[in-house]
């Protein structure tokens, strides 16, 4: 398939540049594969779309406070800080790369000084910290990851706590992420104790999103195009609350395409292995899902892999007709958007 069969008009005012006062205020829009009937509901009235004994996946990660300015001479410079390699030592992705070269001594909020000791490509840069307690400066200082499509001043101090709370699930347990399972973030504690009051199952699962998420795709041809890798871990608890679910046909709701990933790289000779893995699995149409019923998912960019897992679910005519739909009735697009349940 070509890249442009996944591109689709948004007008910039769509683009959510702020969370809903509440998480559950949200629109649902409601696709149902098997009619191709699409209904427009309120993301609180959730719970009605579950019998008791269905499994909900919620994907535990947490994002860590991963964005940070670094000052060189006079200038300044975003730094992502994607994993660290050994104590003090980070790999970051900088906007703009131009201005950061090798040898080159970069000075962080708080005084932390680093050294640029590898330039790679697409912005990617290794540091090396005088002071190796890099994440103690980042819970510090550090801003919430938010994607460049939501726009905020620099170093913008007065929203820095909102975001840090809001670009975060509140199931968020296991650190990690340097991006939200947006689709997570409509869930409020009180929502998901109604839910289990209604019999709903929670499954709790982990993938570290990471640059693979949300990396463009940058081919003609999809067919083409190579994730890059994430790692994930199946709890045995989790492996076996799914395998009994599979095995008496109660449905399995993913929430977010980080949870299919998950699953699916997870399905193994016909049932979910547990264990700690990392996977570069693509999903996109043509792919049989195995180990997902149902998928709970926010809007996404056009020509990204994510938009790709969800027409491959879906059924790309389905989703596309969805999507000029939800932009016609004037939706909530991407991370802090609104979200679709696809039964």
């Amino acid at each position: 398939m070509k890249i442009t069969e996944f591109d689709y008009e948004l007008p910039p005012e769509l683009i959510a540049q702020h969370p809903l006062p509440r998480r559950d205020d949200s629109r649902m829009m409601i696709v149902d594969r098997k009619t191709g009937d699409i209904r427009h509901s309120e993301f609180r009235r959730i719970a009605g779309f579950f019998d008791p004994g269905d499994v909900l996946v919620l994907n535990d990660t947490k994002v860590i406070p991963a964005k940070a300015w670094g000052r060189k001479a006079d200038a300044s410079v975003e730094y992502l800080f994607l994993a660290e390699i050994s104590p003090g030592v980070w790999e970051v992705l900088c906007r703009p790369a131009r201005r950061v070269r090798c040898g080159d001594h970069i000075v962080f909020p708080g005084g932390h000084e680093a050294e640029v000791l590898e330039a790679g490509p697409e912005g990617k840069r290794v540091l090396r910290f005088e002071n190796p307690d890099v994440r103690s400066f980042l819970d510090k200082s550090g801003f919430a990851p938010l994607p460049p499509y939501i726009k905020r001043p620099k170093e913008n101090y007065g929203l820095r706590r909102d975001d840090i709370e809001r670009y975060q699930t509140v199931f968020a347990a296991k650190e990690g992420a340097i991006a939200a399972p947006t689709a997570g973030l409509h869930f409020t504690e009180a929502l998901l104790a109604d839910l289990e009051a209604g019999g709903v199952v929670m499954c709790r699962i982990t993938l570290e999103v990471g640059l693979a998420t949300f990396h463009p795709v940058r081919v003609r041809d999809i067919e083409e195009h190579r994730m890059l890798e994430e790692s994930y871990e199946v709890s045995p608890p989790a492996a076996l609350a799914l395998g009994l679910a599979k095995k008496e046909n109660r449905k399995i709701t993913a929430v977010g395409t980080t949870a299919v990933r998950a699953l699916e790289s997870s399905w193994r000779g016909g049932e979910i292995l547990p264990g700690k893995r990392r996977t570069s699995l693509f999903i996109y149409p043509g792919y049989r899902f195995q180990a997902i019923d149902r998928l709970l998912t926010n809007f996404h960019l056009p020509q990204s892999t994510l938009l790709m897992l969800v027409a491959a679910f879906a059924g790309h005519e389905l989703i596309m007709r969805a999507y000029r739909e939800a932009v016609q009735k004037k939706y909530r697009f991407f991370s802090y958007g609104d979200c679709m349940l696809i039964l």
